[in-house]
């Protein structure tokens, strides 16, 4: 087995970071539309755009990723994940540039759209591409980091913006719209090199390639391991069973079993949950809040933000790398609570503010504002991508991920137009919605999370279809005729599941 000096480990978690700058991306979007309304340069270039404009400038990315939706898991599944992440980066390198060469709002907007069109072929392969390559023992903590990043993204759009606010001409908004381009310039340079999904490989009968590519980074190159041995005779017999009792994997077999009913309940609810928990107002217009409670200076308002930034991540982070010691169900719970009683804080806050003036009503706003961020961190942001591919099984990935991300979509379009009209018209009482919403959410997730700590992706998928369906791949994987002594291959998966 390797260790975590292996090389061929490290090389392995090199790339999947590389796989990781997909979110990174997505989170510089949401952060520099936060700052680019901070600056006046910005407002006063695009003369001053009204709510209803900025709705619209904030969703056309995420309408870009709907008009790709119906494309992207069949790139994933036909040309491969690793080729699906470069078009995707392709499209995004190109629309970068036309965004930090925008000469009207129409342009501005044309980018935007591209930049949403590419990056939903990008994000629907890359979580997968880690999530089917990674080595087990590391694979959670490294899938729930995919979507934590979406916070180091904003960081970068955050300081980089605080960084050029002070240029008086449009390049303090065309160098950070520029510098939105550059993680996908990087990995349409170097994703070509990385291994494809092994899982990806087997499923179009590529099987001597999956097993050299499972035995290169998780056993130094040793075909004959009995770890390698296992995982290679799982993934197959997972693919061969599915095949067997799924005669038609299209969109329909997303609900066609009870537990594929299941899986998309759960998939649909997080996705929803994800961008309807309130943080789509401090993520796009958190410059609008700070405003109505009086805090206008732009230095303040970029600064209050590339610090809330740099706070999410670090919560994220931990909440990833705790994922396997405390288990999805009680990271959920615990997130969920917390966000509940973060955003009834917020309320009382700003509320007694609104009607009394009172200053430290408005600091303690921004308090609770930074607890929210804590408690959206432990759950509702690293958990709902890993949680959402480890529950799919392989026929259903692409499609079932490409599910949850067109509900997120549909969920921000809300947002991004609703947000800043009824946030200008009822102010604090539309945070009251997002109390009762919440609240439910917290009722949905007691009933309804399963907990899926520390088991295979075969073995999590099979989780919903009964025991038969456990029973057999498990069962197939460690008798298949071609692993050498099976009984020494249990014994030797078992010592590395203690690992996890």
């Amino acid at each position: 087995m390797p260790t975590a000096t292996s090389r061929s480990l490290m090389a392995l978690n090199a790339w999947i970071v590389l796989l990781l700058v997909t979110s990174s991306t997505n989170g510089y979007d949401g952060s520099l539309m936060n700052s680019l309304q901070s600056l006046p340069q910005w407002r006063d270039y695009f003369h001053h755009p009204t709510p209803s404009q900025l709705g619209l400038l904030n969703a056309i990315q995420n309408i870009g990723s709907l008009a790709a939706y119906p494309f992207a898991p069949y790139l994933s599944d036909g040309i491969g994940r690793r080729r699906t992440v470069i078009f995707g980066a392709s499209i995004m390198s190109v629309a970068a540039v036309v965004q930090a060469s925008a000469q009207s709002v129409g342009m501005f907007i044309a980018a935007r759209f591209l930049i949403g069109f590419g990056l939903t072929f990008a994000a629907n392969a890359a979580p997968m591409l880690v999530s089917e390559l990674s080595y087990p023992p590391h694979r959670a903590p490294l899938t729930a980091a995919y979507n934590s990043l979406w916070n180091f993204g904003a960081i970068i759009a955050a300081w980089s913006t605080f960084g050029t606010f002070r240029i008086s001409s449009s390049w303090s908004w065309r160098i950070p719209s520029a510098l939105q381009g550059l993680p996908s310039v990087i990995q349409v340079c170097l994703v070509w090199f990385m291994p494809e999904s092994p899982r990806w490989l087997v499923s179009k009968g590529r099987e001597e390639q999956a097993l050299h590519t499972l035995a290169y980074y998780h056993a130094d190159g040793n075909l004959d391991d009995p770890f390698v041995q296992y995982e290679f005779n799982e993934i197959k017999t997972a693919i061969e069973f599915e095949r067997s009792v799924v005669a038609n994997v299209g969109w329909k077999s997303l609900f066609n079993t009870p537990g594929n009913i299941k899986r998309m309940r759960i998939i649909i609810a997080i996705a929803f949950f994800s961008q309807w928990s309130g943080n789509g107002i401090a993520s796009y217009y958190l410059n609008q809040i700070l405003t109505d409670i009086d805090i206008t200076d732009p230095t303040i308002q970029l600064l209050i933000n590339g610090i809330m930034t740099i706070w999410s991540l670090f919560w994220a982070l931990l909440a990833s790398g705790l994922i396997d010691k405390l288990g999805r169900r009680p990271l959920f719970l615990s997130s969920a609570i917390g966000v509940l009683l973060a955003w009834i804080g917020q309320t009382v806050s700003f509320a007694v503010f609104w009607q009394q003036k009172v200053p430290a009503a408005a600091h303690s706003l921004i308090a609770f504002i930074f607890l929210f961020s804590a408690a959206y961190g432990l759950a509702l942001s690293p958990l709902i991508v890993v949680y959402t591919v480890e529950i799919l099984p392989y026929h259903l990935r692409a499609k079932g991920f490409t599910v949850f991300n067109f509900t997120i979509s549909l969920a921000l379009i809300f947002n991004q137009y609703t947000n800043p009209i009824a946030l200008g018209r009822i102010v604090w009482k539309y945070y009251i919605v997002y109390c009762c919403w919440i609240a439910f959410e917290v009722v949905f997730l007691y009933f309804y999370i399963v907990e899926t700590k520390n088991l295979t992706l075969e073995e999590t998928a099979a989780l919903f279809d009964g025991k038969d369906a456990s029973e057999k791949i498990a069962v197939n994987g460690l008798n298949s005729t071609n692993v050498p002594d099976a009984g020494a291959q249990k014994g030797e998966v078992e010592q590395v599941e203690e690992k996890f």
